[in-house]
């Protein structure tokens, strides 16, 4: 009782908590130097709103051993909303060819340009869907820690298996800042922290990842720095994934990676299958290494886009800022397929070049 009588104080003010001023001493009250009320300092009573069935439904340990993870792609309708048919065929095709994770609205999947409306129905009706087949990572991410853990408790009440979380961007934080942020989220569920600095702006040190190891719920990183800070990593223990595609064979085989968070598998899962599962195989990774760069030519995910419509997939159609690659990068990529082997990317259509007059750009949807 008395604890629950300090607590109610605390929430009232610590006002309560002095004697009442006598008519005498109101004088010197009122022309002492004032000084600010001090701040009741109560502990944390907020529990994380999850359930032990979601909880219990994946262990870290199976989010761990994943080595092909794919960043699936959305595709849209001619007015901008979701094709979920389109959507469901892209995300079977990853499961026939090997895949054992997708990223769902990740910044390949363009979760940035989603409503969380939007980014909690496609987790969701992913584990609806797919669920039992494949591990469904669902980007809850967000500079505003308070926006993270909100979509991170949706995101595991609608069934997702793990969490990507990226470190606050545009409006950075401290290094304390950053250790409180994670750990905020960590409480949730499964969790992979993404370390990206040419997008975030600011890099998350080892010395921040190394206080959150003995966390059971951390499952590992996707290190997009190099090679020499994924094995940093992994001599201790933690687990990494590579999030260059460019990198990932030698990350793989060399440095200690568990596997990667890969954009390139949206078009040749199999391909990265094999890369992944097979042992060294140096002369796939230099078959593939021009379809990489080819890739990035331009920010992700408008390579991405522009190959899926050219390969008849997913319409073509991009929700800005995002517009398809010019013409002559388009003509380039119909000759790379035919270097590589139609038969080893998704879908059974013709690669085309595409019109500009094809494409279409929506800006309301």
């Amino acid at each position: 009782m008395a604890t629950l009588k300090s607590y109610s104080a605390c929430l009232r003010g610590t006002a309560l908590l002095l004697p009442s001023p006598t008519s005498g001493d109101r004088y010197t009250r009122r022309n002492a130097k004032w000084r600010s009320p001090q701040a009741a300092v109560i502990p944390d009573f907020h529990l994380p709103m999850r359930s032990y069935e979601v909880k219990n439904r994946t262990s870290v340990d199976s989010i761990k051993s994943l080595r092909l993870i794919t960043a699936i792609k959305t595709p849209y309708l001619p007015d901008g909303r979701f094709d979920l048919e389109a959507y469901d065929d892209l995300v079977t095709m990853q499961i026939v060819q090997g895949a054992e994770g997708v990223i769902v609205g990740g910044t390949t999947g363009e979760g940035q340009l989603m409503s969380w409306d939007e980014h909690i129905m496609l987790i969701g009706h992913t584990v609806n869907c797919f669920g039992a087949s494949i591990k469904v990572i669902g980007n809850t991410g967000s500079n505003s820690t308070r926006e993270a853990i909100h979509a991170s408790e949706q995101g595991f009440a609608v069934g997702m298996h793990a969490a990507l979380h990226i470190n606050p961007y545009y409006g950075k934080t401290s290094m304390k800042g950053l250790v409180q942020h994670f750990n905020s989220v960590l409480s949730m569920g499964p969790t992979i922290i993404y370390n990206v600095p040419t997008r975030t702006g600011q890099d998350i040190p080892p010395e921040v990842i190394y206080s959150m190891a003995e966390n059971f719920n951390l499952a590992g990183v996707k290190e997009c720095t190099g090679n020499d800070r994924i094995k940093q990593y992994t001599s201790k223990g933690i687990v990494v994934w590579s999030g260059n595609d460019d990198e990932c064979h030698d990350s793989r085989w060399n440095y200690g990676a568990t596997g990667v968070i890969s954009v390139i598998s949206n078009l040749v899962p199999g391909l990265m299958r094999e890369l992944m599962f097979g042992g060294k195989y140096p002369s796939l990774n230099s078959k593939l290494m021009p379809l990489m760069k080819w890739l990035f030519h331009e920010p992700n995910p408008i390579g991405l886009n522009t190959a899926l419509a050219q390969l008849g997939v997913v319409r073509p159609v991009f929700r800005l800022p995002y517009v398809p690659l010019p013409l002559e990068k388009r003509i380039e990529f119909v000759n790379l397929v035919k270097e590589i082997g139609r038969e080893y990317f998704v879908g059974d259509k013709d690669v085309q070049v595409l019109d500009d007059d094809d494409f279409v750009l929506v800006s309301r949807y």
